[in-house]
Protein backbone atom coordinates (compact mmCIF):
# COMPACT_ATOMS: atom_id res chain seq x y z
CA UNK A 1 0.00 0.00 0.00
CA UNK A 2 1.50 3.80 -0.40
CA UNK A 3 1.48 5.63 2.69
CA UNK A 4 2.51 9.24 3.46
CA UNK A 5 3.67 9.80 7.06
CA UNK A 6 3.25 13.41 8.03
CA UNK A 7 5.53 14.44 10.78
CA UNK A 8 9.13 12.65 11.22
CA UNK A 9 9.51 12.62 14.96
CA UNK A 10 9.83 9.89 17.23
CA UNK A 11 6.55 7.93 16.39
CA UNK A 12 6.12 9.63 12.45
CA UNK A 13 10.06 7.94 12.01
CA UNK A 14 9.60 4.87 14.01
CA UNK A 15 6.30 3.94 12.48
CA UNK A 16 7.28 4.59 8.87
CA UNK A 17 10.31 2.66 8.84
CA UNK A 18 8.61 -0.44 10.30
CA UNK A 19 5.68 0.08 7.92
CA UNK A 20 8.19 0.05 4.89
CA UNK A 21 9.57 -3.22 6.76
CA UNK A 22 6.39 -4.44 6.55
CA UNK A 23 6.38 -4.09 2.53
CA UNK A 24 4.59 -1.25 2.06
CA UNK A 25 5.60 1.94 0.03
CA UNK A 26 6.09 4.76 2.33
CA UNK A 27 7.07 8.63 2.30
CA UNK A 28 8.06 10.23 5.50
CA UNK A 29 7.48 14.13 5.25
CA UNK A 30 8.74 17.29 7.29
CA UNK A 31 8.70 20.62 6.95
CA UNK A 32 11.83 20.78 8.52
CA UNK A 33 14.39 21.19 5.51
CA UNK A 34 17.64 20.60 7.73
CA UNK A 35 15.87 16.88 9.36
CA UNK A 36 14.58 15.40 5.70
CA UNK A 37 18.42 16.48 4.25
CA UNK A 38 19.84 14.72 7.42
CA UNK A 39 17.90 11.79 6.81
CA UNK A 40 18.27 11.24 3.24
CA UNK A 41 21.94 11.16 4.39
CA UNK A 42 22.06 8.44 6.24
CA UNK A 43 21.55 10.32 9.42
CA UNK A 44 19.26 9.24 12.21
CA UNK A 45 18.28 12.65 14.04
CA UNK A 46 16.92 10.43 17.13
CA UNK A 47 18.59 7.64 19.05
CA UNK A 48 16.44 4.44 19.14
CA UNK A 49 17.80 0.97 18.66
CA UNK A 50 17.87 -0.38 15.54
CA UNK A 51 16.49 2.37 13.75
CA UNK A 52 19.44 3.64 11.49
CA UNK A 53 19.43 -0.25 9.95
CA UNK A 54 16.03 -0.30 9.85
CA UNK A 55 15.72 2.92 7.94
CA UNK A 56 18.69 1.76 5.56
CA UNK A 57 17.50 -1.47 5.00
CA UNK A 58 14.12 -0.07 3.66
CA UNK A 59 15.59 3.32 1.76
CA UNK A 60 18.13 0.70 0.61
CA UNK A 61 15.13 -1.50 -0.65
CA UNK A 62 13.09 1.02 -2.44
CA UNK A 63 9.99 1.71 0.27
CA UNK A 64 11.03 4.07 2.25
CA UNK A 65 11.82 7.68 1.47
CA UNK A 66 11.38 11.32 2.91
CA UNK A 67 9.55 14.36 1.52
CA UNK A 68 9.53 18.11 2.68
CA UNK A 69 6.44 18.43 0.23
CA UNK A 70 3.26 16.80 0.58
CA UNK A 71 1.88 18.17 -2.26
CA UNK A 72 4.26 15.59 -4.16
CA UNK A 73 2.73 12.66 -2.20
CA UNK A 74 -0.19 13.29 -0.51
CA UNK A 75 -2.20 12.38 -3.76
CA UNK A 76 -1.51 8.83 -4.51
CA UNK A 77 -1.69 7.58 -1.12
CA UNK A 78 -4.23 5.15 -0.29
CA UNK A 79 -3.18 6.22 3.97
CA UNK A 80 -2.10 9.57 5.13
CA UNK A 81 -0.84 9.43 8.58
CA UNK A 82 -0.49 12.73 10.93
CA UNK A 83 2.29 12.33 13.18
CA UNK A 84 3.31 15.49 14.43
CA UNK A 85 3.69 16.24 18.19
CA UNK A 86 0.78 17.55 20.68
CA UNK A 87 2.59 19.37 23.31
CA UNK A 88 1.03 20.40 26.48
CA UNK A 89 -0.25 24.27 26.27
CA UNK A 90 1.19 26.26 29.07
CA UNK A 91 -2.03 28.27 29.78
CA UNK A 92 -4.28 25.13 30.57
CA UNK A 93 -2.77 22.03 29.95
CA UNK A 94 -4.48 20.68 26.94
CA UNK A 95 -2.75 19.32 24.44
CA UNK A 96 -1.95 21.80 22.06
CA UNK A 97 -3.50 20.40 18.58
CA UNK A 98 -2.69 23.15 16.42
CA UNK A 99 0.21 21.02 14.57
CA UNK A 100 -2.41 18.34 13.86
CA UNK A 101 -4.99 21.17 12.52
CA UNK A 102 -2.45 22.56 10.44
CA UNK A 103 -1.71 19.11 8.66
CA UNK A 104 -5.40 18.38 8.28
CA UNK A 105 -6.02 21.68 6.27
CA UNK A 106 -2.58 21.00 4.49
CA UNK A 107 -3.80 17.55 3.01
CA UNK A 108 -7.40 18.14 2.47
CA UNK A 109 -6.51 20.00 -0.77
CA UNK A 110 -4.75 17.23 -2.24
CA UNK A 111 -6.79 13.82 -1.88
CA UNK A 112 -7.88 12.52 -4.75
CA UNK A 113 -9.01 8.94 -4.50
CA UNK A 114 -10.81 7.62 -1.27
CA UNK A 115 -8.11 8.02 1.27
CA UNK A 116 -7.98 7.15 4.79
CA UNK A 117 -6.71 9.76 7.44
CA UNK A 118 -4.74 8.59 9.99
CA UNK A 119 -4.25 10.07 13.19
CA UNK A 120 -1.29 8.47 14.30
CA UNK A 121 -0.80 11.60 17.23
CA UNK A 122 -1.88 11.21 20.84
CA UNK A 123 -4.73 13.71 20.89
CA UNK A 124 -7.72 14.37 22.92
CA UNK A 125 -11.45 12.46 22.42
CA UNK A 126 -13.32 14.35 19.90
CA UNK A 127 -10.46 15.42 18.00
CA UNK A 128 -11.30 13.23 14.86
CA UNK A 129 -14.12 14.70 14.43
CA UNK A 130 -12.59 18.24 14.46
CA UNK A 131 -9.85 16.93 11.73
CA UNK A 132 -13.30 15.50 9.60
CA UNK A 133 -14.32 18.86 9.78
CA UNK A 134 -11.21 20.39 9.20
CA UNK A 135 -11.03 18.49 6.00
CA UNK A 136 -14.46 18.85 4.62
CA UNK A 137 -14.57 22.48 5.61
CA UNK A 138 -11.21 22.77 3.16
CA UNK A 139 -12.45 19.87 0.51
CA UNK A 140 -16.02 19.67 0.23
CA UNK A 141 -15.75 16.86 -2.65
CA UNK A 142 -12.83 14.86 -0.54
CA UNK A 143 -13.52 11.47 -0.01
CA UNK A 144 -11.76 10.25 2.49
CA UNK A 145 -12.15 8.99 6.09
CA UNK A 146 -10.37 9.54 9.24
CA UNK A 147 -9.37 6.57 11.84
CA UNK A 148 -7.37 7.10 15.00
CA UNK A 149 -4.66 4.46 15.40
CA UNK A 150 -2.57 5.74 18.82
CA UNK A 151 0.56 4.29 19.04
CA UNK A 152 2.17 2.41 21.97
CA UNK A 153 5.57 2.69 21.68
CA UNK A 154 7.90 2.46 24.44
CA UNK A 155 11.25 4.44 23.88
CA UNK A 156 14.37 1.67 23.63
CA UNK A 157 12.30 -0.65 22.81
CA UNK A 158 10.48 0.73 19.79
CA UNK A 159 10.76 -1.53 17.06
CA UNK A 160 9.92 -4.19 18.56
CA UNK A 161 6.93 -2.53 20.17
CA UNK A 162 5.49 -1.79 16.73
CA UNK A 163 5.99 -5.04 14.91
CA UNK A 164 5.29 -7.34 17.73
CA UNK A 165 2.53 -5.62 19.71
CA UNK A 166 0.51 -6.03 22.03
CA UNK A 167 -2.66 -5.05 20.40
CA UNK A 168 -3.45 -2.37 17.51
CA UNK A 169 -5.65 -0.08 18.25
CA UNK A 170 -7.76 1.20 15.23
CA UNK A 171 -11.07 3.76 15.87
CA UNK A 172 -13.06 3.71 12.76
CA UNK A 173 -16.56 4.43 11.61
CA UNK A 174 -16.27 3.89 7.63
CA UNK A 175 -16.25 -0.12 6.24
CA UNK A 176 -13.51 1.21 3.84
CA UNK A 177 -11.36 2.60 5.85
CA UNK A 178 -11.67 -0.37 8.33
CA UNK A 179 -10.44 -2.51 4.71
CA UNK A 180 -7.69 -0.24 4.59
CA UNK A 181 -6.11 -0.37 8.15
CA UNK A 182 -6.70 -3.84 8.04
CA UNK A 183 -4.57 -4.59 5.02
CA UNK A 184 -2.02 -1.64 6.50
CA UNK A 185 -1.63 -4.53 9.29
CA UNK A 186 -2.14 -7.89 7.81
CA UNK A 187 1.92 -8.84 8.34
CA UNK A 188 0.74 -9.01 11.83
CA UNK A 189 -1.45 -11.96 11.50
CA UNK A 190 1.71 -13.91 11.74
CA UNK A 191 2.09 -13.39 15.24
CA UNK A 192 -1.87 -13.50 15.98
CA UNK A 193 -1.68 -9.68 17.27
CA UNK A 194 -4.82 -8.54 18.32
CA UNK A 195 -6.51 -5.94 16.39
CA UNK A 196 -9.06 -4.02 18.06
CA UNK A 197 -11.32 -2.30 16.26
CA UNK A 198 -13.54 0.39 17.97
CA UNK A 199 -15.18 3.66 17.62
CA UNK A 200 -13.17 6.55 17.16
CA UNK A 201 -13.73 8.48 20.19
CA UNK A 202 -13.34 5.00 22.36
CA UNK A 203 -9.92 4.60 20.38
CA UNK A 204 -8.99 8.14 21.62
CA UNK A 205 -9.77 7.54 25.11
CA UNK A 206 -7.95 4.01 25.06
CA UNK A 207 -4.67 5.89 24.29
CA UNK A 208 -5.48 8.67 27.50
CA UNK A 209 -6.57 5.56 30.03
CA UNK A 210 -3.80 3.71 29.18
CA UNK A 211 -0.91 6.13 29.90
CA UNK A 212 -2.83 7.24 32.76
CA UNK A 213 -3.56 3.83 34.27
CA UNK A 214 0.72 3.60 33.68
CA UNK A 215 1.40 6.78 35.42
CA UNK A 216 -0.62 5.69 38.60
CA UNK A 217 1.63 2.20 39.10
CA UNK A 218 4.79 4.08 38.46
CA UNK A 219 3.34 6.80 41.55
CA UNK A 220 1.70 4.47 43.64
CA UNK A 221 4.85 2.17 44.20
CA UNK A 222 6.96 5.26 44.05
CA UNK A 223 4.61 6.39 47.60
CA UNK A 224 4.69 2.55 48.64
CA UNK A 225 8.80 3.45 48.56
CA UNK A 226 8.35 6.33 50.51
CA UNK A 227 6.22 4.00 53.00
CA UNK A 228 9.15 1.40 52.88
CA UNK A 229 12.00 3.37 53.87
CA UNK A 230 9.85 4.26 56.99
CA UNK A 231 8.62 1.00 58.56
CA UNK A 232 11.75 -0.83 57.31
CA UNK A 233 10.57 -3.04 53.94
CA UNK A 234 11.94 -3.07 51.08
CA UNK A 235 10.15 -1.75 48.15
CA UNK A 236 11.60 -4.48 45.54
CA UNK A 237 10.47 -7.13 47.12
CA UNK A 238 6.59 -5.53 48.21
CA UNK A 239 7.22 -4.76 43.80
CA UNK A 240 7.72 -8.28 43.45
CA UNK A 241 5.27 -9.96 45.62
CA UNK A 242 2.37 -7.60 43.95
CA UNK A 243 3.34 -8.28 40.67
CA UNK A 244 3.14 -11.92 40.88
CA UNK A 245 -0.72 -11.37 40.69
CA UNK A 246 -1.44 -11.57 37.45
CA UNK A 247 -4.27 -8.99 37.93
CA UNK A 248 -1.65 -6.56 38.88
CA UNK A 249 1.31 -7.37 36.85
CA UNK A 250 5.30 -6.22 37.40
CA UNK A 251 5.71 -4.24 34.74
CA UNK A 252 6.39 -0.42 35.49
CA UNK A 253 6.12 -1.31 39.60
CA UNK A 254 9.90 0.58 39.96
CA UNK A 255 10.86 2.93 42.31
CA UNK A 256 12.49 6.10 41.01
CA UNK A 257 12.99 9.28 40.86
CA UNK A 258 9.21 10.27 38.99
CA UNK A 259 8.63 9.27 35.23
CA UNK A 260 9.28 11.76 32.42
CA UNK A 261 9.28 11.56 28.81
CA UNK A 262 7.06 12.34 25.54
CA UNK A 263 4.22 10.68 26.69
CA UNK A 264 2.75 10.42 30.64
CA UNK A 265 2.94 13.89 31.74
CA UNK A 266 1.19 15.98 28.64
CA UNK A 267 -1.61 12.90 28.49
CA UNK A 268 -2.45 12.74 32.15
CA UNK A 269 -2.63 16.50 32.28
CA UNK A 270 -4.67 16.51 28.97
CA UNK A 271 -6.68 13.11 29.91
CA UNK A 272 -7.76 15.38 33.60
CA UNK A 273 -8.28 18.61 32.00
CA UNK A 274 -10.98 16.75 29.27
CA UNK A 275 -12.52 14.80 31.83
CA UNK A 276 -12.57 18.16 34.03
CA UNK A 277 -14.86 19.45 31.00
CA UNK A 278 -16.30 16.64 30.63
CA UNK A 279 -17.66 16.81 34.15
CA UNK A 280 -16.38 13.66 35.37
CA UNK A 281 -12.80 14.83 36.70
CA UNK A 282 -10.84 11.56 37.36
CA UNK A 283 -9.57 12.42 40.72
CA UNK A 284 -7.14 9.24 40.84
CA UNK A 285 -4.84 10.78 37.77
CA UNK A 286 -4.93 14.17 39.45
CA UNK A 287 -3.50 13.36 42.20
CA UNK A 288 -1.06 10.76 40.41
CA UNK A 289 0.25 14.40 37.89
CA UNK A 290 0.51 15.85 41.30
CA UNK A 291 2.13 13.30 43.17
CA UNK A 292 4.92 12.59 40.54
CA UNK A 293 5.91 16.45 40.34
CA UNK A 294 6.12 16.55 44.19
CA UNK A 295 8.50 13.38 43.83
CA UNK A 296 10.46 15.32 41.47
CA UNK A 297 10.63 18.30 43.38
CA UNK A 298 12.09 16.49 46.08
CA UNK A 299 14.74 14.23 45.05
CA UNK A 300 17.46 17.01 45.70
CA UNK A 301 16.70 17.14 48.99
CA UNK A 302 17.65 13.81 49.40
CA UNK A 303 20.87 14.62 48.44
CA UNK A 304 21.26 17.44 50.61
CA UNK A 305 19.85 15.30 53.33
CA UNK A 306 22.93 12.97 52.68
CA UNK A 307 25.55 15.37 51.82
CA UNK A 308 24.51 17.96 54.54
CA UNK A 309 25.07 21.69 53.10
CA UNK A 310 25.65 21.73 49.61
CA UNK A 311 27.15 25.08 49.17
CA UNK A 312 30.60 24.01 47.62
CA UNK A 313 30.67 20.58 46.81
CA UNK A 314 30.76 18.73 43.89
CA UNK A 315 27.91 15.84 42.83
CA UNK A 316 27.98 13.90 39.73
CA UNK A 317 24.93 12.68 38.27
CA UNK A 318 25.13 9.55 36.26
CA UNK A 319 22.68 9.54 33.93
CA UNK A 320 20.05 12.46 32.29
CA UNK A 321 17.38 11.13 29.81
CA UNK A 322 14.57 9.89 31.75
CA UNK A 323 15.34 6.45 30.46
CA UNK A 324 18.14 4.50 28.88
CA UNK A 325 18.42 3.64 25.27
CA UNK A 326 16.99 6.96 24.14
CA UNK A 327 18.42 10.61 23.59
CA UNK A 328 15.13 11.98 24.96
CA UNK A 329 15.02 14.58 27.79
CA UNK A 330 11.46 15.80 27.94
CA UNK A 331 10.24 15.98 31.09
CA UNK A 332 13.47 14.34 32.78
CA UNK A 333 14.08 13.84 36.54
CA UNK A 334 16.64 15.65 35.83
CA UNK A 335 15.63 18.69 34.34
CA UNK A 336 14.45 19.19 38.60
CA UNK A 337 17.31 17.71 39.72
CA UNK A 338 20.46 19.88 38.42
CA UNK A 339 18.98 23.39 38.77
CA UNK A 340 18.34 22.67 42.46
CA UNK A 341 21.20 21.14 43.41
CA UNK A 342 22.75 23.84 41.76
CA UNK A 343 20.67 26.47 43.40
CA UNK A 344 22.22 24.71 47.03
CA UNK A 345 24.86 25.61 45.96
CA UNK A 346 26.45 22.65 44.22
CA UNK A 347 29.03 22.09 41.97
CA UNK A 348 27.11 19.49 39.26
CA UNK A 349 29.19 17.21 36.86
CA UNK A 350 27.01 15.29 34.46
CA UNK A 351 27.25 12.31 31.86
CA UNK A 352 24.66 10.47 29.75
CA UNK A 353 25.75 8.24 26.88
CA UNK A 354 23.15 9.51 25.09
CA UNK A 355 21.42 12.81 26.15
CA UNK A 356 24.29 15.28 26.69
CA UNK A 357 23.51 17.08 23.56
CA UNK A 358 20.28 17.52 23.92
CA UNK A 359 20.62 18.38 27.81
CA UNK A 360 23.13 21.47 27.22
CA UNK A 361 20.59 22.85 25.15
CA UNK A 362 18.05 22.45 28.27
CA UNK A 363 20.23 22.94 31.22
CA UNK A 364 22.79 25.38 32.22
CA UNK A 365 25.81 25.50 35.03
CA UNK A 366 26.14 22.31 34.85
CA UNK A 367 29.80 20.35 33.74
CA UNK A 368 29.09 17.85 30.77
CA UNK A 369 31.78 15.02 31.18
CA UNK A 370 33.51 12.84 29.30
CA UNK A 371 32.26 9.18 30.99
CA UNK A 372 31.03 7.81 34.26
CA UNK A 373 34.58 8.21 35.73
CA UNK A 374 34.70 11.43 34.53
CA UNK A 375 32.06 12.29 36.11
CA UNK A 376 33.05 11.15 39.82
CA UNK A 377 36.19 12.94 39.71
CA UNK A 378 36.58 14.92 43.05
CA UNK A 379 32.48 14.43 43.88
CA UNK A 380 31.30 14.93 47.32
CA UNK A 381 28.46 12.21 46.05
CA UNK A 382 27.49 10.27 42.93
CA UNK A 383 23.68 10.07 42.13
CA UNK A 384 21.97 7.74 39.32
CA UNK A 385 19.46 9.58 38.04
CA UNK A 386 19.39 6.57 34.81
CA UNK A 387 19.79 2.77 34.68
CA UNK A 388 22.25 2.69 31.71
CA UNK A 389 23.42 -0.41 31.50
CA UNK A 390 26.79 0.98 31.51
CA UNK A 391 25.98 2.24 35.07
CA UNK A 392 25.12 -1.71 36.62
CA UNK A 393 28.43 -2.73 36.71
CA UNK A 394 30.78 -0.13 37.77
CA UNK A 395 34.02 -0.69 39.38
CA UNK A 396 33.04 0.74 42.42
CA UNK A 397 36.53 0.39 43.83
CA UNK A 398 37.63 3.03 41.01
CA UNK A 399 34.58 5.22 41.34
CA UNK A 400 35.75 5.36 45.59
CA UNK A 401 39.62 5.97 44.55
CA UNK A 402 37.92 9.02 42.05
CA UNK A 403 35.69 10.81 44.70
CA UNK A 404 36.13 13.31 47.13
CA UNK A 405 33.91 11.15 49.44
CA UNK A 406 32.21 7.91 49.13
CA UNK A 407 28.64 8.47 49.15
CA UNK A 408 26.53 7.04 46.44
CA UNK A 409 22.72 7.78 46.30
CA UNK A 410 21.20 5.03 43.80
CA UNK A 411 17.56 6.22 42.65
CA UNK A 412 16.70 3.54 40.38
CA UNK A 413 17.98 0.80 43.04
CA UNK A 414 20.86 -0.37 40.66
CA UNK A 415 22.63 -1.84 42.81
CA UNK A 416 22.47 -4.53 45.80
CA UNK A 417 22.99 -2.22 48.87
CA UNK A 418 25.54 -4.79 50.70
CA UNK A 419 27.63 -4.87 47.25
CA UNK A 420 28.54 -0.86 47.70
CA UNK A 421 28.89 -0.39 51.62
CA UNK A 422 31.53 -3.39 51.26
CA UNK A 423 33.22 -1.71 49.52
CA UNK A 424 33.18 1.52 52.08
CA UNK A 425 30.39 3.99 50.71
CA UNK A 426 27.43 5.32 52.59
CA UNK A 427 24.92 4.38 50.46
CA UNK A 428 21.27 5.54 49.95
CA UNK A 429 18.70 3.74 47.59
CA UNK A 430 15.10 4.38 47.17
CA UNK A 431 12.59 2.12 49.61
CA UNK A 432 14.90 -0.20 50.47
CA UNK A 433 14.99 1.34 54.46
Amino acid sequence: MRVAMIGTGYVGLVSGACLADFGHSVVCVDKDQDKIARLKAGEIPIFEPGLEELVQANVKGGRLSFSTDPAEVVGDCDAVFIAVGTPTREEDGHADLSYVHAVAREIAPLLRDFTVVVNKSTVPVGTGDVVEGLIRETNPEADFAVVSNPEFLREGAAIDDFKRPDRVVIGVEDDRARQVMADLYRPLDVTATPIVMVGRRTSELIKYAANGFLAMKIAFINEVADLCEKVGADVQQVAYGIGLDKRIGPRFLMAGPGYGGSCFLKDTLALTRTAQEAGAPISLIEATVESNANRKKSMAGRVSAMTGDLNGKTVALLGLTFKPNTDDMRDAPSLDMAPALIAMGARVQAYDPEGMEEAARLMSGVEFRDGPYDAVQGADAVVILTEWDQFRALDLDRVKMLMSRPLMIDLRNVYRPEDVRVRGFTYASIGRG
